[in-house]
């Protein structure tokens, strides 16, 4: 079983000529021709999307744990913030009881 893989421009728009699947010296499993348009290569899975190693999504995994780690920094002070003000808040406030403006006293009898 063989693929062919058509000529195509690479990204620097230089022409890549046409081969087949298997490539010459290259892994025998290797049947399909997989890729894009401006980047073509044979693989064993006609499924495949990606000519590399997958070590470069270690790479994006870096970043997203950089990008994750500072959002949870910057959250993590908006809560301490929250929290600090609210006790402020808290702790500044009057402790006498809210005066109603009425004196509760007792009914006393009344002599007719």
């Amino acid at each position: 079983m063989s693929a062919e893989c058509s000529s195509y421009l690479n990204a620097d728009k230089v022409l890549v000529s046409g081969f087949s699947c298997p490539r010459t010296g290259g892994d025998a499993r290797a049947v399909y021709c997989c890729g894009f348009q401006d980047v073509k290569y044979c693989c064993d899975d006609p499924h495949s999307f990606f000519p590399y190693e997958h070590s470069y999504m270690w790479w994006l995994s870096v970043g997203a744990l950089v990008g994750l780690s500072i959002a949870a920094v910057v959250l993590f002070a908006f809560i301490i913030t929250v929290c600090v003000l609210c006790y402020l808040f808290i702790s500044t406030k009057p402790r006498s009881k809210l005066d109603t403006g009425l004196s509760l006293q007792m009914a006393g009898k009344i002599s007719c």
